[in-house]
C-alpha cells in the first residue's frame, strides 16, 4: 500500500506531502490544476519513463519520496533481496533529479538504478487510464491476465522448465551434430594421422636423445683413429721403454747407496699412472665403438620424426600427445552415433515432457477463458453494458516458455456486431468500463498492488459514472485504489478526498492538495456538478450522491 509521497520541487509543485489510505482514495480539481503531475511525479520515483523537464524552474533539483507498506508475502520482498538492498515491513524509495537532468535513486536509503526502481513498480503499483498501452489495452499482456485469473502458476513455472530443458536438449544435439559433421569431413586424415604415428611411435624426449646420440657417432668418427694410436703408444712403446729402464736401474743399484732409489719408485709409480691411462684410453675406445649401420638409423628416425613433426605443426616432443588429440577424435567419431542417438532419445523425452504441460496449459486456458467471459459479463450490467458481449480468444502459437498459445480480449459493444480487439472497437466510455470490468475480475485475492485509475471514467456520466464508482470503491474494498476523476458521482464513492488546486504566490504559479472533510467534500462535488457557480441545488445534488 502507498502510504505516504512527498514531493519537492517538481513543475509546478514547491513541497506537498500526502498520506494515502486504504481504500478509495479520490483526486479531484479543475483541468490543468495539477492531477497529472501527482502521478508524473509518483511514476518518476518509480522508475518509469516520463517528462524531460521535471525540475520545478529556478530549483537545484527536484526530488520524490514514496512510503509502502509490504505484507509479508509482498513479491517486492524477493527482488529487494535479488538486489542486496534492505528490506523489512516498509519500503522507502526516494530519487531526485538534478537541473541538468542527472537522476539518482535510493531504496531504504541504499543507492540503486533506475532499472531496479522499475521492477519494484511492477510489484508495488498498476496505472490504468483511457489511454493506457501498459494494461489491459496490451495484447502482449493479455496471455499473462488470463493465466492470472486461472491461478495456475505452478503449471505454468512447471512448463517453463520444460521448456528450458527441452531447448538445452536441442541444443545439445546440434552441437553433437555439428562436431560429427567436422570430424566425418577429416576422418580419412585422422586415420592416415594415427596410423602414421602408431606407426613411428614417438616419444617424449626422444628428439633430444637420438639427437645427442648422433653428434656423438659423428664426433667418434672424427676422434677415434687420434686415440687408438695414443692408445697404441701407451701399450707398446712407453710401457716397454718405462719397463725396460726400470730393469737397467734396478741391476746397477744392485744393493748398495747409488742414489737411483727415489728415481726408481717414481718409476714404479710412473707405470701404475701409465696402467691407469691405458685402462681409460682403452675404455673410451670401447665407447667410441658403433656400427655405422646405427648412425643412419638414427637419422633416419631422427629425421623422420622431425618431419612428422613440422607435418603436423607441433614440437617433437608434442607428437606423442597429438596422436592422443588425434585418438581422441577418431574415438569421438566412432562413439559419436551412439553419443548422439542417445541425445536424440533425451530431446525426444524432453519434448513429450514440454508438449504435456503445454497441452495441460491450453486446456487450463480454455476452460478459464469461458469462465472469465462469464465474470466480465457480469460485471458489465452493473455498468449499463448488459448487451455487450465479451469473449477471450485462445488460438495456437509458436510453442515457447510459457506455452504454444496465443490469447486476445475481444468485444462486441452490441447483439449481432462484429468482435474486435478492446481498443478497437469500444469508444471512449466503454473502454473504460470494460477497463474496469476486466480488473474487477483479475483483481483476485491479489491484494499487494495500489491501483491507479487515471480518469477511467471519462466519457461516462449519470447512472453509468455512479456505477463506475461503486465497482471502483467495491475493487477498493480490501485494497488500496486511487482516482483521479472528474465525475461527481465517482468522487462521492470515495473514503478519502483531495482537492488539487492552483495558488499564485509571489507571482508564480503553484499546485497544491487539499484533504477535505465532510464539508469541503459536499462543495467540491457540487462544484463538479454545477461548475464554478454551487448553487443550493447542486449542494443538495452532492448531499444525495454522498448519503447514496
Amino acid at each position: 500500500m502507498l502510504r505516504a509521497l512527498d514531493i519537492r520541487d517538481l513543475l509546478i509543485i514547491d513541497h506537498l506531502e500526502l498520506a494515502f489510505q486504504p481504500g478509495l482514495n479520490v483526486l479531484t480539481g479543475e483541468t490543468g490544476a495539477g492531477k497529472s503531475i501527482l502521478l508524473d511525479s509518483l511514476g518518476f520515483v518509480l522508475g518509469w519513463r516520463g517528462r524531460a523537464e521535471l525540475v520545478r524552474q529556478g530549483a537545484a533539483q527536484g526530488e520524490v519520496i514514496a512510503e509502502f507498506d509490504l505484507g509479508p508475502e509482498h513479491p517486492a520482498h524477493a527482488i529487494l533481496e535479488e538486489a542486496g538492498l534492505p528490506g523489512g515491513e516498509e519500503l522507502v524509495l526516494r530519487r531526485i533529479n538534478t537541473a541538468d537532468g542527472r537522476k539518482t535513486a535510493w531504496v531504504n536509503d541504499r543507492r540503486c538504478s533506475g532499472e531496479v526502481l522499475r521492477r519494484l513498480s511492477e510489484t508495488l503499483v498498476e496505472l490504468h487510464g483511457q489511454h493506457d498501452d501498459r494494461g489491459l489495452l496490451n495484447p502482449r499482456g493479455h496471455r499473462a491476465l488470463l493465466d492470472a485469473f486461472a491461478a495456475v502458476p505452478d503449471l505454468l513455472a512447471q512448463t517453463r522448465t520444460a521448456w528450458s530443458v527441452a531447448s538445452k536438449a536441442q541444443k545439445s544435439v546440434q552441437t553433437t551434430r555439428d562436431a560429427l559433421e567436422a570430424v566425418r569431413a577429416e576422418e580419412e586424415f585422422l586415420r592416415h594421422a594415427v596410423a602414421e604415428l602408431d606407426k613411428l611411435d614417438p616419444e617424449p624426449g626422444e628428439d633430444e636423445t637420438l639427437d645427442a646420440r648422433r653428434r656423438q657417432m659423428q664426433q667418434a668418427e672424427r676422434i677415434r683413429g687420434d686415440i687408438a694410436r695414443a692408445h697404441t703408444l701407451l701399450s707398446d712403446g712407453a710401457e716397454a721403454a718405462l719397463g725396460e729402464a726400470q730393469r737397467w736401474l734396478e741391476g746397477v743399484e744392485s744393493g748398495e747407496d747409488t742414489g737411483l732409489t727415489a728415481p726408481l719408485g717414481a718409476l714404479s709409480r710412473a707405470m701404475v699412472e701409465l696402467g691407469e691411462a691405458q685402462d681409460g684410453v682403452s675404455r673410451v675406445l670401447e665407447g667410441l665403438d658403433f656400427n655405422p649401420g646405427d648412425l643412419e638409423d638414427c637419422e633416419a628416425r631422427l629425421f623422420e620424426i622431425r618431419a612428422l613433426a613440422r607435418k603436423y605443426a607441433v614440437q617433437p616432443d608434442e607428437l606423442a600427445a597429438h596422436a592422443d588429440v588425434l585418438r581422441g577424435k577418431l574415438a569421438a567419431l566412432d562413439a559419436g552415433d551412439q553419443d548422439l542417438a542417445d541425445q536424440e532419445a533425451a530431446l525426444q523425452q524432453a519434448q513429450a515432457a514440454y508438449q504435456t504441460l503445454a497441452d495441460q496449459l491450453t486446456a487450463a486456458r480454455q476452460g478459464n477463458a469461458e469462465a472469465l467471459d462469464q465474470a466480465v459479463m457480469a460485471e458489465l450490467a452493473p455498468l449499463k453494458m448488459e448487451r455487450a458481449l465479451f469473449e477471450t480468444l485462445v488460438e495456437p502459437a509458436d510453442p515457447g516458455p510459457e506455452g504454444q498459445d496465443t490469447v486476445a480480449f475481444t468485444v462486441a459493444t452490441n447483439p449481432g456486431a462484429p468482435s474486435g480487439p478492446l481498443n478497437k472497437i469500444a469508444s471512449g466510455g466503454e473502454l473504460s468500463r470494460f477497463l474496469l470490468a476486466l480488473k474487477v475480475c483479475l483483481r483476485g485475492t491479489d491484494q499487494s498492488k495500489t491501483l491507479i485509475f487515471d480518469e477511467i471514467d471519462r466519457g461516462v456520466g449519470g447512472a453509468t459514472a455512479d456505477a463506475v464508482g461503486r465497482r471502483l470503491r467495491s475493487l477498493a474494498a480490501s485494497g488500496q485504489v486511487l482516482v483521479v476523476t472528474h465525475s461527481p458521482q465517482v468522487a462521492a464513492q470515495g473514503g478519502f478526498h483531495w482537492r488539487v488546486q492552483k495558488r499564485v504566490t509571489e507571482g508564480l504559479t503553484l499546485s497544491e492538495v487539499v484533504p477535505l472533510d465532510e464539508g469541503e467534500r459536499v462543495d467540491e462535488i457540487a462544484r463538479m456538478v454545477s461548475g464554478d457557480t454551487i448553487t443550493p441545488e447542486a449542494r443538495a445534488a452532492a448531499r444525495a450522491l454522498l448519503a447514496s
